[in-house]
């Protein structure tokens, strides 16, 4: 089924190519995995024969009466028709698979970052630019948000997709974005809401970042936010919180 344009959203074509990315993933028979954009649910049948429970999140109306009658047959998968951006969430273990349109990717992902109970991992196709700047690199920039989610959550780029896998196909190039809770966070977790504010600030405003002594962190005044590795904006923070906490 084609989404109405003002949905922005590009569908898989194939339930081989989604078992196959699924199979790049850590989604286990016992999970509870969430499909935020589900469509018609290609993503969602097949996941309902890999996880325990699926959530299939869909908004529009004709989409989702599709969705509704498509998994009718597989009594793990649960339709709620709402807004990826606003539906209720979880308070216990769950995962994400998900194709979402990509005009809502930047706003889920940070959603689901703060959120109280973040998910233990999170797939999501998504555009090539716009994951290339989640994984933190020296080969190219970073964005805030990456830089955000990085003492949380473990970025990589697992597979390229073609344009031909998708229904439209995209104007850009995309690919299967994993981010993997890690173990610990690099920041203590009551740290990570004033992290998060300070890394936007910094972004937001040359004043503000350029007022931050980075020399006494061994980082050369010459390099922009966006060059910063994830340990430089950990020990700029540090370092900015103990002198405030001085004061």
């Amino acid at each position: 089924m084609i989404r109405k344009h003002e949905y922005d959203q590009h569908f898989l074509r194939s339930p081989r190519l989604v078992a196959e990315l699924i199979g790049h993933s850590n989604i286990r028979k016992n999970d509870t995995v969430y499909d935020f954009g589900a469509g018609s649910g290609v993503i969602s049948s097949v996941l309902a024969h890999r996880a325990r429970r699926v959530v299939a999140v869909e908004n529009e109306p004709a989409t989702f009466q599709a969705l509704t009658k498509n998994m009718a047959a597989h009594e793990n998968v649960h339709c709620i028709r709402a807004d990826a951006l606003t539906v209720s969430l979880p308070n216990d273990s769950y995962k994400v698979f998900a194709n979402p349109p990509f005009s809502i990717i930047s706003d889920l992902v940070r959603r689901l970052m703060e959120a109280p109970q973040p998910p233990k991992s999170i797939y999501l196709i998504a555009q090539k630019q716009f994951a290339r700047k989640i994984v933190p690199s020296d080969a190219h920039f970073t964005s805030a948000l990456g830089i955000e989610i990085a003492p949380l959550y473990a970025a990589r780029i697992r597979k390229p997709l073609r344009k031909t896998d998708f229904t439209p196909p995209p104007a850009v190039d995309t690919v299967l974005l994993e981010l993997r809770l890690r173990d610990a966070p690099l920041i203590e977790s009551r740290d990570l809401p004033r992290y998060r504010s300070f890394v936007r600030e910094c972004f937001a405003s040359s004043r503000t970042f350029n007022a931050l002594d980075r020399s006494a962190v061994g980082i050369s005044p010459e390099r922009k936010p966006s060059e910063l590795t994830v340990a430089q904006w950990i020990s700029l923070f540090t370092a900015h919180s103990t002198r405030r906490a001085q004061k």
